[in-house]
């Protein structure tokens, strides 16, 4: 299988990758926005699949039922960075996905080596097929959806800084429970078996502890904009 991804010349591909909390999400759409990139939240396409499950009465705690469905979804990922949308069979998912319990459950469906496989051949293949370049972001793109990607930026943050970010994002949340959930995410996402949570060795680290998010775009861009000119 090979995962090596063809654009047009002129086009670039940025993989972003990095725990929740970082500020990807907002980074990348902003980036690609400004650069006239296309743009893809992985995370919501694991999101999405997840929401089917628990929608069609799949037991999510049973790695076998999980891998057995989870080629009947159809998820279509729009990559317009100013409006970004994900439908499931037809349904837009775009709200549904980012329920507490989406989030509670999304790590284990993700963990599911055939969920997995499913999703990053969609991923690379909206990749592919973006002509103008695309930003994506995610958690393993930079090692394994995207290995040959023309810049690889792996987002850090102190869970402090990101729990209170997430809290912000969240009305009513308490900081001491976000936190604490930042860090189980990222222990169960960072020791999955398949395509676990890693900075590539050729990433640049940006940590955004410190950053405004105008400052964390800045840089970004910036990184982008010399990745091109040295093409």
């Amino acid at each position: 299988m090979s995962t090596t991804v063809e654009t047009a010349s002129s086009a670039v591909i940025v993989a972003i990758d990095g725990p929740s909390g970082t500020g990807k999400s907002s980074t990348s759409k902003a980036v690609a926005a400004k650069l006239g990139l296309s743009y893809l939240d992985t995370g919501a396409q694991y999101r999405a699949i997840t929401w089917w499950m628990l929608d069609n009465g799949i037991d999510v705690t049973s790695p076998a039922e999980i891998a057995t469905a989870a080629a009947k979804p159809v998820i279509v990922s729009g990559t317009d960075p100013t409006r970004p949308t994900i439908t499931v069979d037809g349904r837009d998912a775009s709200g549904p996905i980012r329920t507490q319990e989406v989030t509670s459950k999304v790590s284990a469906v993700s963990a599911v080596p055939e969920v997995r496989t499913i999703i990053t051949e969609l991923q690379r293949s909206i990749a592919a097929g973006a002509e103008g370049g695309i930003v994506v972001e995610g958690r393993d793109i930079g090692t394994t959806v995207l290995p040959d990607a023309d810049l690889k930026i792996f987002l850090t943050a102190s869970p402090e800084a990101r729990a209170a970010r997430r809290s912000g994002e969240v009305k009513g949340s308490d900081l001491a429970a976000t936190r604490e959930a930042l860090i189980q995410r990222d222990a169960a996402d960072s020791g999955r078996k398949t395509s676990p949570l890693a900075k590539a060795d050729d990433a640049v680290e940006v940590d955004t502890t410190e950053l405004t998010l105008q400052q964390v775009i800045e840089c970004v861009v910036t990184l982008v904009e010399e990745r091109r000119t040295a093409a």
